[in-house]
């Protein structure tokens, strides 16, 4: 297709033009969504015009103006494999988006995904020689069981998907994900381009320890209907890929006798892990919060004394970032980007993946002293400090400005 005509090029003012383009947005629930908030919200309040392009959460076309950012909100469709998943309907979009292109004259698009809106947003970017970044947080293995893909098909079928993502994402100017691992992973399956990890980022302003003071853990319990034990938590999705049956297990085989599990979050994998709990005796010591408002989180990670995550396919993980920088210790899964956020014995321990012993085993070492649950969680906020997510929107400022004035030296 001939490239519509363009703005005359111009190098990016100090008030940038952004548009960024996502299938997940809140209201959804995961981290994907969260991250392209905080970054749209965060760009919004230094000065800069920001529009995000995403589907309706109820089907109906809308826009409008939240926190600062705009919302333009497509037609979309119940996804069918997940209960609050919607897809935007393609029908119209590229008209829709061309209009849009035209109208804003952004200096950058950046796409958080390769899905509906995100591929259709690159190629309206194309065609109007609007320079694209583009954000991974995909992994096959998060798609899996919402596909009802077999095990014996998972490797053949995670294959295609990383090839469709590279021809995908071959066209970005700029390519990043949150970690080194999630990076090194992108080229490890044949992705041909450089790619720079950049942190999703955490606002340590509102997420920090009760501090000196502050509400005792025994009253945060209370306000969340909690007893008052010793307590491990998980912040979350409560599906498959999240492996939280080990949680579960692991409550029976703590040497704290008393110790509860707490759970926030909703999920397909409830039910069986209700099940799960009254199976292996702990039904009482497994509480399930269900869904927490995202203003309400601090409280969850504030009343806990540890953070656990068993996920074997996390990028980065904004949830033990939260508990990071709320000062948590951490006892993660030994598998892909969570070894970047966690230190063996420094601010916490990584646990054979699948083994509830060996995550226990940790948990009790933990639980047992106050002590070293203070050094643990003063090393955890120290070093959550490193993902200020204000770090993380001065290097999308210069991302956006530099791929901006590349393409306005090439005349697009």
């Amino acid at each position: 297709m001939a490239a519509l005509p363009s703005a005359e090029p111009a190098a990016p003012p100090e008030r940038l033009r952004v548009l960024i383009g996502t299938d997940t947005f809140p209201p959804d629930v995961n981290g994907a969504a969260y991250f392209t908030a905080r970054l749209a919200r965060g760009l919004a309040a230094r000065g800069h015009d920001v529009h995000v392009v995403c589907q309706s959460p109820d089907g109906r076309p809308s826009t409008a103006r939240v926190d600062g950012v705009v919302e333009h909100r497509l037609r979309s469709m119940s996804s069918l494999v997940h209960e609050t998943v919607r897809l935007a309907l393609p029908p119209g979009v590229p008209g829709h988006l061309d209009r849009l292109i035209r109208r804003l004259r952004p200096h950058a698009v950046h796409v958080q995904n390769h899905f509906v809106v995100g591929r259709l947003l690159m190629a309206a970017a194309r065609r109007h020689r609007v320079p694209v970044v583009a954000t991974n947080h995909f992994m096959p293995e998060n798609l899996f069981n919402y596909l009802f893909v077999p095990e014996a098909l998972r490797g053949p079928v995670g294959r295609l998907a990383w090839r469709d993502f590279s021809r995908a994402l071959a066209g970005a100017e700029h390519v990043t994900t949150p970690t080194p691992t999630a990076a090194q992973l992108l080229l490890d399956q044949g992705f041909p381009r450089p790619v720079e990890a950049v942190s999703c980022g955490i606002d340590l302003r509102r997420f920090h320890p009760p501090g000196d003071g502050g509400e005792p853990r025994s009253a945060l319990r209370a306000r969340l209907g909690l007893p008052d034990r010793p307590t491990f938590a998980f912040v979350g999705r409560l599906d498959e890929e999240k492996r939280i049956g080990d949680l579960v297990r692991a409550v029976r085989r703590t040497t704290c006798d008393d110790a509860q599990l707490v759970l926030a979050g909703t999920g397909a994998q409830r039910g069986a892990l209700e099940r799960l709990a009254e199976e292996e005796g702990v039904g009482e010591r497994v509480r399930f919060l269900g869904f927490v408002p995202h203003e309400d989180l601090p409280l969850v990670y504030r009343a806990a004394d540890v953070f656990t995550i068993a996920g074997i396919a996390e990028l980065q993980s904004i949830a033990t970032l939260e508990a990071m920088a709320s000062g948590l210790p951490v006892v993660a899964a030994d598998a892909m980007a969570l070894p970047h956020l966690v230190e063996q014995g420094r601010n916490g321990y990584l646990y054979e993946p699948g083994s509830p012993d060996d995550l226990a085993k940790y948990l009790s070492v933990i639980l047992a002293s106050p002590e070293e649950r203070a050094r643990m969680g003063a090393e955890s906020r120290a070093m959550a400090a490193r993902h200020d997510h204000e770090r993380s929107l001065d290097r999308f400022e210069r991302i956006y400005a530099d791929v901006a004035l590349r393409s306005s030296a090439r005349g697009g």
